[in-house]
């Protein structure tokens, strides 16, 4: 499976202005990042906040062509990313990719400040814990 750096998604975040437009597209595969019983207000979200522009998709809502044994955060988005690309190739499009961002959210938030100050509803008191 693909990957992308965080510096990567960053640079291309930076190229398209305020978020994602045309070329690519951000998925946030967590359930609660926007949650309406989770979403205090417009600018606190209840997991500590998402890369602007993303789209919220939890992973529990994809369709899934084969049973999954258990629904952990680890490797969901290895998962939903590796469902994607079959469905890439069952399209046959050879122009769509499915990356995965390296790290994952907690690996962009880790990656300092540059790459925070592209996430709404930042909250260091998520992160900060545990």
């Amino acid at each position: 499976m693909d990957t992308a750096a965080p510096c990567q998604v960053l640079n291309m975040l930076k190229d398209s202005g305020s978020g994602p437009k045309g070329g690519f597209l951000l998925v946030d595969l967590r359930r609660n990042d926007h949650d309406h019983d989770v979403i205090v207000d417009a600018c606190n979200m209840g997991q500590g906040g998402t890369i602007r522009g993303s789209i919220n998709l939890p992973a529990q809502s994809l369709y899934h062509s084969i049973p999954t044994l258990y629904s952990s955060s680890r490797g969901r988005g290895n998962r939903a990313a590796g469902w994607f690309a079959d469905y890439i190739v069952d399209q046959d499009d050879s122009e769509m990719r499915s990356v995965i961002l390296q790290g994952g959210i907690n690996g962009w938030v880790a990656a300092g400040e540059e790459y925070i100050q592209w996430m709404d509803g930042y909250d260091a008191t998520k992160w900060s814990q545990g």
